[in-house]
């Protein structure tokens, strides 16, 4: 494989990612509707959690989820903002909670 080969399969891997959603457990469409966590934005102490103890999914989802990890622990994550940009931002992760303000009258 040639280096015009390589980087062409890296790219193709990367808009991959970009276009993947998590489709099971905490992250997938269950809790984040309607197809779950884009892989991107997957904590990487999730993934961490695949890549010690559970081990990552068989197939192409386990080799995208390996990429992910290694990026992320690797300090590249910023490789992710054009798809974040183009979603419009970071998918929060966590539900905003209302908040409610009353001001007493200082009487």
């Amino acid at each position: 494989m040639n280096i015009d080969e390589l980087q062409a399969q890296a790219q193709q891997d990367l808009q991959e990612i970009g276009d993947s959603f998590m489709p099971f457990g905490k992250y997938g469409p269950q809790h984040y509707p309607p197809n779950g966590l884009p892989l991107y934005e997957l904590p990487v102490e999730y993934l961490g959690w695949f890549a010690g103890k559970g081990g990552f999914p068989k197939g192409r989802l386990g080799q995208l989820l390996q990429m992910v990890y290694q990026m992320k622990v690797d300090g590249s994550d910023l490789i992710f903002d054009r798809f974040r940009n183009a979603r419009g931002g970071r998918t929060p992760l966590r539900k905003s909670a209302p908040r409610h303000y009353q001001f007493g009258r200082g009487d």
